[in-house]
């Protein structure tokens, strides 16, 4: 049986993966842990550590405490949150997966860490993203995802670490809220729907960006951990997708719901300016073929469990 520990557990993607694995490998052995103690269900559910990524120490401590086997590494500072304090990006996001790889090696630890599509550039071809591809990012968050991906396939190579991981498109949530992501508004524009019937939106028309649901993304992590090592050829960068949408596709699938939304834009030019720069769509292939990759959610899917989920949480009908 595994012994997993979760960095960053008190994120959004965290949030829901330590109780997603509670259920698959026992509560006991996935152990959450983030920097400070939040209000979050999953402290007082099962096993939890104060760990700073950047404290290599720390790591090790519950590593060795909880005999752990498997590292998740979710701990980072996202797009737009981290252009506004790059420095505290590249401390978290770099020096704090250097920790964790250093770790892993001493102990014999497999890893996973998400990449994201921030990894490409205005130079990547912007639909049907291949695999291997041009990246040159623009954002602090894009350098430190593509340098992540290399250094991870680093300790692959040359120590032999178990690394594993995907490239993230937007993820969409009803449990957790997103934490300074450019792809936010997908997220947002579900709780003012309900709330207010409008949402004022960041980014202009046209805008197309990849998406998936939280379940999936939960569900690829633990795939991709489980999947046959010699099947994979890319280890670190794959790509994953489950839909691509524009604001006003969203807006419509969510007027099949509520047909009085209505949807107003106050863009964002700094957040437009990285949105401009990811690709509108990604080929996934490579991940379907490797280790069976496939999403069970699109748009309208996805539309119809977010606002059941959230109306019974905000305790709102639509």
């Amino acid at each position: 049986m595994k012994k997993i520990l979760v960095t960053g557990a008190l994120g959004q993607i965290g949030s829901e993966l330590v109780m997603h694995m509670r259920g698959i490998y026992g509560a006991d052995n996935v152990i959450a842990s983030s920097r400070r103690k939040g209000d979050n269900p999953i402290v007082d559910a099962g096993p939890f550590e104060l760990v700073d990524v950047t404290k290599s120490q720390e790591i090790v401590d519950a590593v060795k405490k909880h005999k752990v086997d498997t590292i998740i590494n979710l701990a980072a500072i996202l797009s737009a949150t981290g252009e506004s304090n790059p420095a505290a990006a590249w401390d978290i996001n770099m020096n704090g997966l250097y920790n964790v790889l250093e770790v892993a090696r001493e102990n014999q630890c497999t890893v996973c860490t998400p990449s994201s599509i921030a990894v490409f550039g205005p130079s990547t071809p912007k639909d049907n993203t291949p695999q291997d591809t041009l990246m040159r990012p623009t954002t602090m968050y894009g350098v430190t995802k593509v340098s992540g991906e290399l250094l991870c396939d680093y300790y692959f190579q040359k120590f032999n670490v178990d690394t594993r991981g995907m490239r993230f498109p937007g993820l969409i949530s009803n449990v957790a809220l997103p934490g300074g992501g450019t792809t936010d508004y997908a997220v947002h524009i579900y709780y003012e729907a309900l709330k207010n019937k409008k949402y004022n939106c960041f980014l202009q028309k046209g805008t197309f960006m990849d998406m998936m649901y939280m379940p999936d993304a939960l569900n690829a992590i633990v795939e991709l951990m489980e999947a046959d090592p010699s099947k994979l050829t890319h280890r670190n960068a794959f790509n994953v997708t489950a839909m691509s949408f524009d604001p006003e596709g969203i807006a419509t699938a969510i007027k099949k719901y509520i047909p009085e939304f209505q949807m107003e834009y106050d863009v964002n030019p700094d957040i437009q300016k990285i949105a401009d720069s990811w690709p509108n769509s990604l080929d996934d292939s490579e991940a379907r073929k490797q280790w069976g990759w496939n999403p069970k959610y699109d748009l309208d899917g996805m539309t119809k469990d977010m606002l059941e989920k959230l109306s019974k949480k905000m305790n709102i009908q639509y």
